[in-house]
C-alpha cells in the first residue's frame, strides 16, 4: 500500500557531491518522520539524518556540516544532500519513514518504521 523508493545514489569522487531522493507513494495523509541511514560492507546499520513533519532535524556526527536533510510534505519526498563525500561514505543508503497514515479501502491505516530497498553510493578516485 506504501512504497518507499530512493534514487540519486552512484559513483562519485572524494569530495563530491550527492542528492538522494526518497519518494513514499500510496494513498498517504502525513508521515512523521522521514530519515536516512546507511550500511557499508560488514558494518552495522547507522543512522544519518531524520527530519520530522515540522522540519525538526537529527544529524549522526559524521553528517553535521556536510550533508542536509529536507522533506517536501506536499509530495511526501524526502532529500539527503550529501557534499565533501569521503571515501568512507561509501555505502547503501536506506530511506526510512515512520508514523505513516495513508488510505486503503476507505479507512486511514498506519504504518511504522517502513524502510525503502537501498541505493548504493560509492566514492571512489
Amino acid at each position: 500500500q506504501v512504497q518507499l523508493v530512493e534514487s540519486g545514489g552512484g559513483l562519485v569522487q572524494p569530495g563530491g557531491s550527492l542528492r538522494l531522493s526518497c519518494a513514499a507513494s500510496g494513498r498517504i495523509s502525513s508521515i512523521n518522520t522521514m530519515g536516512w541511514y546507511r550500511q557499508a560492507p560488514g558494518k552495522q546499520r547507522e543512522l544519518v539524518a531524520t527530519i520530522t513533519s515540522g522540519s525538526n532535524t537529527n544529524y549522526a556526527d559524521f553528517a553535521k556540516g556536510r550533508f542536509t536533510i529536507s522533506r517536501d510534505n506536499a509530495k511526501n519526498t524526502g532529500y539527503l544532500q550529501m557534499s565533501s563525500l569521503k571515501f568512507e561514505d561509501t555505502a547503501v543508503y536506506y530511506c526510512y519513514a515512520d508514523r505513516i497514515v495513508y488510505w486503503s479501502g476507505g479507512y486511514p491505516r498506519y504504518e511504522n518504521d517502513y524502510w525503502g530497498q537501498g541505493t548504493q553510493v560509492t566514492v571512489s578516485s
